[in-house]
Order: C-alpha cells, then sequence, then structure tokens
C-alpha cells in the first residue's frame, strides 16, 4: 500500500494544486482554454522595431505572468496581427481578433490613424482596448459614454505642453515653427501646440505638412526659415523625421528640433544619418546603464528570451517594451479584479486596480471612470539617438 511519508504531508494540498494546475496547461486533454491578448501593430515596414517591441513587452510580461500560474487560473496566449500602419486593415485585423478569436483585451499599436479607426468598435463590441503607443488624445478621450479604451503612453496634450516648454527652457525658443505628418495624429498635435502657445501668448512661424512618403523637406523648411523660426517642433514617424534632419543637412541649417517620439520607432538613427542626434525627442522610459531593480529585472529576462539583444542599442525603442510592459501587467489585475473574461467586467476591473509597482513607474489608482490615460507630464523623459542608442539628453 502507497503510503505518504509525514514530513511531506503539510505539502500535499499545494503539491496537488499546482502539479493539477500543471496538468492542466500541458494536457491537451485537458487543457484549460488560454486567456487571449491580442495586438494589432505595425509589425513590417519602417515601424516594424516597434511593433517588435510591443511585442516583446508583452512577451516577457506575459511570461511573468505564466509563471505565476496565469491569470484566474488560466494560461495568458498572445495573438499578433500586422496593421502596416493602415487604419483599414488594423480595423479588420481588431474585428477577427474579437470576433474570431474571443480576445479578452486587445492592444493598440503605433499610429494613431490606426487606434482612432479603432476605437468605435471596441466600444461597440464592449472589449477593453489598450493603447501601447499611439497618443492622439481623441484615442481614450474619443466621448464615447460607455468608453472601453485605456491607454499606458504618452498623450499629444500632455506631450506638446511638455515639447514647448522643453523648447522654451532648452534653446529660449521665442518663434517656432511646426512640421507636422499630414495625417489626424498631425491634427491632434496643431491642437495642442496652439493651445500651449497661446497659453504663453507665443506666435509661431508657421504650420508645414510632411507626408510619410516625403523624400525631400527643403520647400516646407524654407518657408518656415524665412518666417524667422528659431526651433522647430515635429511630429513625424521615423521616414518622415528622418527626411527632416537631411533635408536640415542639405539646407545648412542649424535650428535645434524637438520632437514627438515618432523617430524612436525604427530605424531613425540609420536614415537620419550622422546628425540624427541633433533631435530631441519625447519618452516615457529609457534603459541605462544604471536602472532601477525593475528595470535590470525586465533587462535581464529580454535578455534571456532574446539572444540577439547584446547592448542597449539592441533594445530600441525601450519605450514600446515598457508601455507594452506595464500596460500587460495592469491588464492582467483588472481581469483579476473582473473574476472573469467578461468585457465590461474587466473595463470596471481596471478602475478597481489601487497600485502596481511598474516599469516605468509606481501606479496608484492608474485608472477612473473619467481618466483613461495612467501616464501623465511627470512620466516623461528627453532623449536623442547616441551611436544608435536611445539615450537621456539629461543623464
Amino acid at each position: 500500500m502507497f503510503k505518504v511519508l509525514k514530513p511531506f504531508r503539510r505539502l500535499w494540498p499545494q503539491a496537488v494544486a499546482v502539479t493539477t494546475l500543471g496538468l492542466l496547461m500541458s494536457s491537451p486533454a485537458l487543457a484549460v482554454e488560454p486567456i487571449k491578448i491580442g495586438l494589432v501593430a505595425a509589425l513590417s515596414g519602417q515601424s516594424a522595431k516597434s511593433g517588435e517591441a510591443l511585442t516583446r513587452g508583452l512577451t516577457i510580461a506575459i511570461d511573468e505572468i505564466n509563471a505565476d500560474g496565469g491569470i484566474l487560473g488560466r494560461p495568458v496566449e498572445l495573438i499578433r496581427r500586422d496593421d502596416e500602419s493602415n487604419p483599414a486593415k488594423g480595423m479588420l485585423a481588431a474585428r477577427e481578433l474579437i470576433q474570431r478569436e474571443k480576445v479578452t483585451v486587445l492592444f493598440g499599436g503605433l499610429d494613431t490613424p490606426v487606434s482612432l479607426a479603432i476605437v468605435p468598435l471596441v466600444n461597440q463590441m464592449k472589449v477593453p482596448f489598450m493603447g501601447a503607443w499611439a497618443a492622439g488624445t481623441s484615442i481614450t478621450q474619443n466621448g464615447a459614454s460607455d468608453n472601453y479604451v485605456f491607454r499606458v503612453s504618452a498623450m499629444d496634450e500632455i506631450v506638446d505642453e511638455a515639447l514647448v516648454q522643453y523648447g522654451i527652457d532648452e534653446y529660449g525658443m521665442q518663434k517656432p515653427g511646426m512640421l507636422l505628418i499630414n495625417n489626424p495624429w498631425g491634427e491632434s498635435n496643431e491642437k495642442g501646440f496652439r493651445h500651449a502657445l497661446e497659453q504663453r501668448d507665443m506666435a509661431w512661424a508657421g504650420i508645414e505638412r510632411i507626408e510619410g512618403s516625403d523624400l525631400d523637406v527643403i520647400p516646407q523648411l524654407t518657408r518656415l526659415k524665412n518666417a524667422g523660426a528659431d526651433t522647430l517642433l515635429m511630429v513625424g514617424n521615423v521616414g518622415p523625421s528622418a527626411q527632416v534632419v537631411k533635408s536640415l543637412d542639405r539646407m545648412g541649417w542649424d535650428v535645434p528640433v524637438v520632437s514627438h517620439w515618432g523617430p524612436a520607432g525604427g530605424r531613425f538613427s540609420e536614415l537620419a544619418g550622422p546628425n540624427a542626434d541633433r533631435v530631441h525627442f519625447i519618452q516615457t522610459y529609457v534603459f541605462t546603464e544604471n536602472n532601477s531593480a525593475k528595470g535590470d529585472e525586465v533587462l535581464s529576462a529580454l535578455k534571456a528570451r532574446y539572444p540577439e539583444i547584446q547592448s542597449l542599442a539592441d533594445i530600441t525603442p525601450a519605450v514600446g517594451i515598457a508601455n507594452a510592459y506595464d500596460a500587460m501587467h495592469l491588464s492582467a489585475l483588472a481581469i483579476e479584479k473582473a473574476g472573469s473574461t467578461d468585457g465590461t467586467a474587466v473595463r470596471d476591473g481596471f478602475y478597481a486596480i489601487d497600485s502596481y509597482a511598474g516599469l516605468i513607474k509606481d501606479y496608484s489608482t492608474p485608472f477612473t471612470p473619467e481618466q483613461h490615460d495612467a501616464l501623465g507630464p511627470q512620466d516623461y523623459v528627453f532623449t536623442h539617438f547616441v551611436d544608435g542608442s536611445i539615450v537621456p539628453v539629461k543623464p
């Protein structure tokens, strides 16, 4: 007859629970249905590095969650779709993940136009949508009476205020010129810049539009220069931002460039050339040689999970990793608070989060029915590229 030795009896219930959970998670016959998390992001093209950063941040967080028993005793599974920075493709991908894959939380990727296309769908379907990059103010402040959109990322309205103040403090800016991508993201930031400048009774030299396909922006820059611009406030993703730097080089115009975080989203340092470091841009997080304990922990996990990471330059852009990492852990807490995967319950679960010691910061009541953005102006840091790595302008 089998006999359990006395020293192990007190561990038996715990051992049974752990073994049972392991069997349920691993046995095909007894498999627990995973909790699915969706990601719609640019996984190809010039912004692919950013999509990969979001993937890595989510993956590291999910690895930690699953190692700790999953959510509600169920493993977590990440399902990704490439939106190719195209709003129509992003909305189709979101619909597939919601209706076919039954994701509990849908993460949005890089582009404000794509996120804005998805917002009405998630509010209609009552599925929480977590923004981990796109900064358009109206993504979370979308006017819906029943709002399912949250964000752990920058928000244009606050970023624009910070960019204007940085220009004044660092460069004595008195008459900025605006270079804005010609899409809803640019429009969002135009409103924010205008408001920030009007609050200070400051004039601006002009507003110029740039396109993602531009190979030369000298005409726009020339108009701003002739109008007396002493600083450029720039909003654009990798490609057009790089063309701004190269056009400035060809003109020989040495003017400060203060930018939204678009340059961080891909191969900006490579595309812009040796003067990429002249662009100072905002971030919510950056890995350095001296991180917090949590930062070192996540950095070690990244290197273990992705052997190709050999240096800090290999984890650019860190902001995507950090935003996605914290957002995933906050989403896990929301699902735990909900006690189910029901969309409305999970939405309300976000409001019930008391605190979370995250990578970017320690969160305290990060979300309320009135406030769906977890980060504020105190969570921003200004950076630039140095030798291919994003580093703080002021260590």
